[in-house]
């Protein structure tokens, strides 16, 4: 017996369409109207929103009852959940919480260090990682069980997600072999960090086919759209994890102030239509951070859109 049917997004990648998702974040207040109004502004664009769960570690309203505001709207959520902030108690909890209210597409992440949010000094947890978390859900998913050994009938039909950064390093081939790890996991879709450097993004994506495991994962290529030349060099200076190379920073520097935003979105762009041609990638996971009212746009002139209608 389960808590929900199947995931809408999980039925799209299995007709074998190209899956579209985007992400918001939830604001540093109780205003849950504020997940409301994003959600309106991409619902009819995507197959599935991701919600953050306190990103860079600072503090903000919950994902779970974030979820749950776009659940009652009749939007397909997927529940970020990161293992910094809660024990294996409040996590399996948190998933059953979820499930309750026909959540039933998760996140699994480790999460950044509490230093460089808004807590500094607050106490991590890091009871599982990443990878443990993928277990537990697939664990409670399929065999109904939690990790202290307690059987229970109703299951949280979860379509297990995580996320994979081929620019991290040490190395390409390091980062496929996490992936692969995930995959063991139970892991069933896969969203990238934001994508910038394409020679990199390209030669991870080889690795993984010469592997098989684009035969066993769904890839979602990462997509955050710039807004100007300042938010190009923010990123590739001071955020750890991103590549961002010079000729990009270029490109949005070459354009008069006014017109970087319209740049950014036709780089997007190209950056999907570029991406729709490399093998093992499934769909696109579009991250435009406090940008959401040009979702439509980008989904629209990328050619994915209207989106298909599953059973």
């Amino acid at each position: 017996m389960s808590a929900e049917t199947p995931s809408k997004l999980q039925k799209i990648l299995n007709a074998g369409h190209f899956a579209v998702c985007s992400e918001v974040g939830p604001p540093r207040s109780a205003d849950g109207s504020v997940i409301e109004h994003k959600g309106r502004l991409i619902g009819n664009h995507v197959d599935a929103i991701n919600v953050t769960d306190h990103q860079t570690s600072v503090c903000r309203l919950c994902s779970l009852a974030s979820v749950i505001r776009l659940k009652q709207m009749g939007l397909e959520p997927i529940l970020q959940m990161v293992t910094r902030d809660r024990n294996r108690i409040a996590l399996q909890g948190d998933i059953l919480g979820a499930a309750s209210w026909g959540v039933n597409n998760i996140l699994c992440l480790t999460g950044d260090h509490q230093v460089f949010g808004d807590h500094a000094n607050a106490i991590n947890v890091f009871d599982l990682d990443s990878i443990q978390l993928i277990a537990t859900v697939k664990m409670m998913r399929d065999e109904g069980r939690l990790l202290g050994g307690h059987q229970f009938h109703v299951k949280p039909q979860m379509f297990i997600g995580a996320a994979a950064n081929p620019f991290a390093g040490p190395n390409v081939e390091m980062r496929v072999a996490r992936l692969a790890k995930k995959l063991a996991a139970g892991v069933q879709f896969i969203q990238t960090q934001c994508i910038y450097n394409m020679d990199t993004m390209k030669t991870f994506m080889k690795l993984v086919v010469d592997r098989g495991l684009h035969e066993k994962v769904a890839i979602m290529a990462g997509i955050t759209p710039l807004k100007n030349v300042g938010m190009a060099r923010y990123m590739q200076k001071r955020v750890p994890g991103m590549d961002v190379p010079e000729s990009v920073v270029k490109r949005l520097a070459g354009v008069p102030k006014e017109k970087q935003p319209e740049e950014g979105i036709n780089f997007a762009i190209e950056q999907i239509e570029e991406l729709k041609e490399v093998p093992g990638i499934r769909g696109f996971h579009i991250m435009a951070i406090e940008w959401e009212e040009k979702v439509p746009e980008i989904v629209e002139r990328a050619g994915l859109y209207p989106r298909p209608v599953v059973d």
